[in-house]
C-alpha cells in the first residue's frame, strides 16, 4: 500500500494536472480533497486538453477509481458540464464517486459570491466557494448524502432558505423559493445519486486492502485560509495535512508528500507577490500569447497571470509545512530562451534580511534579494531524464535542490504527459 498527497507548493496553476496524470496509472484511488470549481487543473494526454475543475486529474486511469472527497465543494451543474466533456473525449466516467459528505455549491452560493464581490472583494472567481464554505462553517448547508433522501432535504432547505433570502434582500437581489431549490435538488439526485459514497468505509477498504492512493491537492499552499497569505486566499486547507483530516485517517499513513512548483512564480487576484516583475521582457516571453495551452491564463478565469522568478523563501515555507519528500519542478521549458535567469533568494525589510517568512502586511513591503544564473538557450522539450538535461538547467535545479533542502524528482519540459524528465 502507498498513500501520496500531492499538493501545489507556490500560489497556484503550478502544474499538478500534469504530474497527477503522469502518476495515476499505477493508482488504485485518486481523491480530490478540497475545493471547488474555482480553480482548474490542465490534463494535455491523448484524449485530448481538458480543464478540470472538481474531478480528479486521475480519471483518465482505467484501472482505478477517482473519488470527488469529503473536504469539497460540488457545483452539481458544473459537474455535470464536466462529466460532459469527458464521457464526449471517450472517456469511462464509471469510476467517478462523491463522497458523501461532500457540501452542495448551491446558486445562491454563487450569487452572493458576485454581489459581495461588487461592493469589494479580494478578486474571487465568484464561483461561490468561500460562500458555501462559511454556510459550512454555519451548519446552513446541504451535503451529498442529503440528495439520497429529497423528504429530509426539503425539511433542511426549508430551514436555510429564509436565512439565505434575508441575504438577497439586504442586497437588493431577487430571493429564492423553497420549490425552485427543491427542483434542483431532484435532478442533482436522480443524475448523481448512484455516484454517492460512504467516504469513510469507502476509502478505509481501500486502505485496508493494501491499494495504491494519491490525493490530488488544488490551488495550492500559500492560498491555505490559515497558513496563507491571508485574506488573498481560498476557503479551504490546499495543504498536505488537510488529506487526511478530511480522509478520516491517520496523517501517520501517509507515506509520501509532493509539492508541484513551477520554474518560475505566477498568481491570479489580488495579493503581495514578493518577485512580481511584469516589465522585465523576459517575462513577457515567459508569459506567452495564449495561443498555446501552457501559456500563462488562468484555467478557470481566462485571467492573463501575475508572473515573476522564483521565490526560494515561498518554496522553503511551504516545504516546511507541508513536508515534501520531492519536489516536481514543471514549466521548465519555458526558460529556454532566456539568456539568464534570475532567482529570489531572500528577503529584506526596513533594510534588515529576515531570516522568518514574514506575515501578509510584511510581504507587501519586503524588496527580493536576487541571485542570477545564465540560462541554457537550448530547447529541453525532449528530454526524459534529468541527468540529460542541459548543464545550466540540471545547475538551476541544484540551486534551488540545495537552498529548500527537498529533492526533485519530476521536470516538466512541456505540457504533454510524456513531456517530463525523471531522475
Amino acid at each position: 500500500m502507498s498513500i501520496t498527497v500531492l499538493v501545489g507548493a507556490q500560489w497556484g496553476d503550478e502544474g499538478k494536472g500534469k504530474i497527477i496524470d503522469y502518476l495515476s496509472e499505477k493508482q488504485d484511488l485518486i481523491v480530490r480533497f478540497q475545493g471547488g470549481d474555482n480553480a482548474g487543473h490542465t490534463v494535455i494526454n491523448d484524449y485530448g486538453v481538458f480543464k478540470l475543475h472538481l474531478i480528479p486529474s486521475g480519471i483518465f486511469n482505467k484501472n482505478g477509481e477517482s473519488l470527488i472527497g469529503t473536504g469539497t465543494v460540488v457545483n452539481p451543474d458544473v459537474l455535470e458540464e464536466e462529466i460532459a466533456q469527458i464521457e464526449g473525449a471517450g472517456v469511462d466516467m464509471s469510476g467517478l464517486k462523491i463522497s458523501g459528505k461532500a457540501h452542495i455549491l448551491m446558486p445562491y452560493h454563487q450569487k452572493l459570491d458576485e454581489l459581495m464581490e461588487a461592493k469589494g472583494g479580494i478578486g474571487t472567481t465568484k464561483r461561490g466557494i468561500g460562500v458555501a464554505y462559511s454556510y459550512k462553517a454555519l451548519r446552513k448547508n446541504l451535503r451529498m448524502e442529503d440528495l439520497l433522501d429529497l423528504e429530509r432535504t426539503r425539511e433542511k432547505l426549508s430551514d436555510i432558505v429564509d436565512v439565505i433570502n434575508n441575504q438577497m434582500e439586504a442586497y437588493g437581489a431577487p430571493t429564492y423559493s423553497l420549490d425552485e431549490l427543491m427542483e434542483k435538488c431532484t435532478v442533482w439526485a436522480k443524475r448523481f445519486g448512484h455516484m454517492i459514497v460512504e467516504p469513510i468505509s469507502y476509502l478505509h477498504n481501500y486502505i485496508d486492502a493494501g491499494k495504491n492512493i494519491l490525493f490530488e491537492g488544488q490551488l495550492a499552499a500559500m492560498k491555505d485560509i490559515d497558513l496563507g497569505i491571508y485574506p488573498y486566499v481560498t476557503s479551504s486547507n490546499p495543504i498536505a495535512g488537510y488529506a487526511a483530516v478530511s480522509g478520516g485517517f491517520s496523517p501517520k499513513k501517509i507515506d509520501r508528500i509532493i509539492g508541484v512548483a513551477k520554474a518560475f512564480s505566477s498568481a491570479v487576484g489580488a495579493g503581495p507577490f514578493p518577485t512580481e516583475d511584469p516589465d522585465d521582457p523576459q517575462i513577457a516571453i515567459i508569459r506567452g500569447d495564449g495561443s498555446k495551452a501552457d501559456d500563462e491564463f488562468g484555467a478557470r478565469t481566462g485571467r492573463s497571470r501575475r508572473l515573476g522568478w522564483l521565490d526560494i523563501p515561498i518554496l522553503k515555507y511551504t516545504t516546511l509545512i507541508n513536508g515534501f519528500d520531492t519536489i516536481a519542478l514543471c514549466k521548465i521549458d519555458k526558460l529556454d530562451d532566456l539568456d539568464e535567469i534570475k532567482i529570489g533568494v531572500g528577503y529584506e525589510l526596513d533594510g534588515k534580511v529576515l531570516d522568518r517568512f514574514p506575515n501578509t502586511d510584511e510581504l507587501f513591503r519586503v524588496t527580493p534579494i536576487y541571485e542570477t544564473l545564465p540560462g541554457w538557450k537550448t530547447s529541453t522539450r525532449d528530454i526524459r531524464k534529468i541527468a540529460e538535461l542541459p548543464e545550466n538547467a540540471q545547475n538551476y535545479i541544484r540551486f534551488i535542490e540545495e537552498r529548500v533542502g527537498a529533492p526533485i524528482d519530476f521536470v516538466g519540459v512541456g505540457p504533454d504527459r510524456e513531456e517530463l524528465a525523471t531522475r
